[in-house]
């Protein structure tokens, strides 16, 4: 890992939207940024910011197409960095512009006022099984079959597969939370800051050689972050909702 990408103070993050025709309201907070009714020196999208969307399936691209095009016009402006999820990834061919980061390459280390900050989506230290899924779904050929017979079938897998995740609980309590992210060990890193999505927890804990920040998923309240500086240049992520009245 190096220093090669800045956080910008005004930064606007946001983790685990889960965007889909059924979870509709990132594309307000979207549209927001868009007409600088939300003001952002960058936009860090931390994974699974769609519910489903894989470069290689093009009925997933599709299903996405508004978003993904309000997503270009803004990188126009501002510069967008996308952390791969487990749901949103093989992104390359999609976003044109915006600096694209997979799995293999998280954690990023990223700076910001002369700390260095580690950013995820999460899943990157799960357990053997779930490193060989996570290779097999991604690969390029399994996408590109996947991709033939699911057209072949009027895109019976993939629907299947969007009510099957739109059933799922993404906001419930992660238990013990902090013992299991002493575990794993994410000191190793070196990094003065480790930032995340995944968990859905919102919880943040002081370690002895480094803070540790998971971050609300979006989905559950329409919680936002904005990266900003104490007097000290130490990093604050500060929470907004952009529920709608």
């Amino acid at each position: 890992m190096s220093h090669k990408l800045e956080i910008l103070e005004g930064a606007l993050i946001i983790t685990d939207a889960h965007y889909s025709h059924l979870r509709p309201e990132l594309l307000s907070l979207i549209k927001d940024i868009r007409v600088k009714k939300i003001e952002a020196t960058q936009l860090i999208l931390l994974g699974d910011v769609f519910d489903l969307l894989f470069g290689t399936i093009s009925y997933t691209c599709e299903k996405n197409i508004e978003m993904i095009a309000l997503l270009e016009e803004i990188n126009l402006e501002i510069e967008i960095i996308f952390l791969e999820g487990n749901h949103d990834f093989n992104l390359k061919n999609v976003f044109s512009n915006a600096k694209i980061y997979p799995f293999s390459m998280q954690p990023l280390l990223c700076s910001f006022k002369g700390k260095s900050v580690a950013l995820a989506h999460g899943d990157f230290d799960l357990p053997f099984s779930y490193q060989l899924y996570t290779a097999v779904i991604r690969n390029f050929f399994v996408l590109k079959i996947l991709n033939f017979i699911d057209k072949k079938i009027g895109n019976m897998i993939i629907q299947k597969v969007d009510r099957y995740l739109n059933k799922k609980d993404d906001c419930k309590e992660f238990k013990n939370f902090e013992t299991y992210i002493l575990q794993r060990k994410l000191q190793k890193y070196q990094c003065d800051y480790f930032v995340e999505g995944h968990y859905h927890q919102n919880r943040r804990f002081d370690f002895d050689t480094y803070k540790y920040i998971n971050l609300a998923a979006f989905a559950c309240n329409q919680r936002y972050f904005i990266v900003k500086s104490s007097k000290d240049r130490e990093l604050i992520i500060e929470e907004n909702s952009h529920k709608e009245m």
